[in-house]
């Protein structure tokens, strides 16, 4: 069998019981999802948990959720559709909630309390209530408004002029440096003043880009080709083919160097040019090599020294890899891409799936796992492992 074959199956079949897993999670009366389970224990987080516990609210999981009930109740159309319809029916359930709880606090936010007040971060108790002055965008609000497109455009066609609106004032305050990517504090002109040029704003923004190719709304896409220039021309670190963090800068997330030529390539699957693809294949290439320490890959890199800055691996960046390894594969037929896809499909299996549950280890270093939250308690609600399979899924089957 040949391994996109053989890969495609695995993906299926971990998407498949992953997503029965969140949905019987999901209360019927209550539509959030709900994923806040130790990946080490096994256990539920409890009020005793703090911040990790049921009485907080994460916006990014419930958008990134909602963006992925979407995107898999369309794929599972046509070869399940009970499980389409499952996954469907939650969206229905969850799309009103988030689009009610955005529009009543002129945003989203990172954390809310139980009575969905958004609450700084930053404090252990979560009591403190996070002030936003205007015209300030967050991750928040970029990978909740992909969700809320996503679902209005299946099945609240109505709300879509509004998200898409949305989605386009994020564009416009990246573009004005009016996106402040830490969320743990107030959302503050002084925190703006304070942060660095990070590439991962505009990365983000080029999964939007792709899910508006997905979804058929391509025309609305009026920034990806400026992000992807802007970030190859502004970030790439010459000497060592890595993205840098910053321009100029010393630190390379590797991770997010691969998450970005993912997006661009799932953006352009069907009319990327070959230089670009090769560009885009050689960052994947090279991110993957210095960030892969044979367990998983590392966070940071110093550009000067090829080292790496900590010994944590979390589990995003592999998916995020077959993902785009997959991608650039397809387009280039480079056979050292199609190695990387195995490394890091035999490396997130091996490594980090449990199966039993169908969940991943949020975080490991070479002595195994451990107990640190890369971003959020709540664990991967069909994004970066479900929709990065979907992906490879989709290009095996193009094959």
């Amino acid at each position: 069998m040949k391994f996109t074959d053989y890969a495609h199956d695995i993906y299926l079949s971990a998407n498949r019981r992953a997503l029965c897993w969140l949905l019987d999670r999901m209360d019927a009366t209550h539509p959030l999802i709900n994923t806040k389970l130790n990946s080490l224990s096994l256990q539920d987080y409890g009020s005793d948990d703090g911040l990790r516990g049921p009485d907080f609210v994460y916006g990014w999981i419930q958008g990134r959720g909602l963006e992925a009930l979407i995107l898999h109740a369309r794929y599972f159309a046509a070869i399940d559709t009970q499980l389409s319809h499952r996954l469907y029916s939650a969206a229905e359930s969850l799309y009103p909630f988030l689009h009610k709880l955005v529009a009543t606090r002129e945003g989203a936010f990172f954390c809310y309390d139980a009575t969905l007040q958004p609450v700084r971060h930053d404090h252990p108790d979560g009591q403190t209530r996070q002030r936003r002055e205007p015209d300030i965008a967050t991750y928040s609000d970029l990978f909740c408004v992909k969700g809320l497109i996503a679902a209005s455009a299946q099945f609240a066609p109505e709300h879509l002029p509004l998200h898409l609106s949305t989605l386009q004032a994020i564009i416009d305050a990246i573009d004005r440096d009016r996106f402040l990517m830490c969320e743990t504090g107030d959302l503050t002109e002084a925190a703006l003043t304070e942060q660095r040029p990070d590439f991962g704003p505009r990365m983000i923004a080029l999964g939007a880009a792709a899910l508006l190719h997905h979804l058929g709304l391509a025309d609305q896409d009026s920034f990806s080709d400026r992000f992807i220039e802007h970030i190859l021309v502004q970030h790439l670190d010459n000497p060592s083919a890595l993205l840098a963090n910053e321009p100029g800068g010393k630190l390379c997330n590797v991770g997010h160097g691969i998450e970005f030529a993912g997006f661009a390539l799932d953006t352009y699957q069907k009319t990327l040019d070959g230089d670009m693809a090769t560009r885009l294949g050689n960052i994947i290439s090279t991110s993957f090599q210095a960030g892969f320490n044979g367990i998983g890959i590392v966070t940071l890199i110093d550009l000067t020294t090829k080292e790496a800055v900590n010994s944590v691996c979390p589990w995003w960046s592999l998916p995020e890899t077959i993902r785009a390894a997959s991608l650039a594969y397809e387009v280039t037929g480079n056979p050292a891409l199609l190695d990387i896809w195995k490394t890091a499909h035999s490396a997130f299996f091996t490594n980090y799936w449990r199966d039993e549950p169908p969940i991943a280890y949020q975080s490991l270093t070479r002595e195994g796992p451990i107990d640190i939250v890369p971003a959020t308690p709540d664990l991967d609600p069909g994004y970066h492992t479900g929709l990065s399979l979907l992906g490879a899924m989709q290009m095996a089957e193009r094959q």
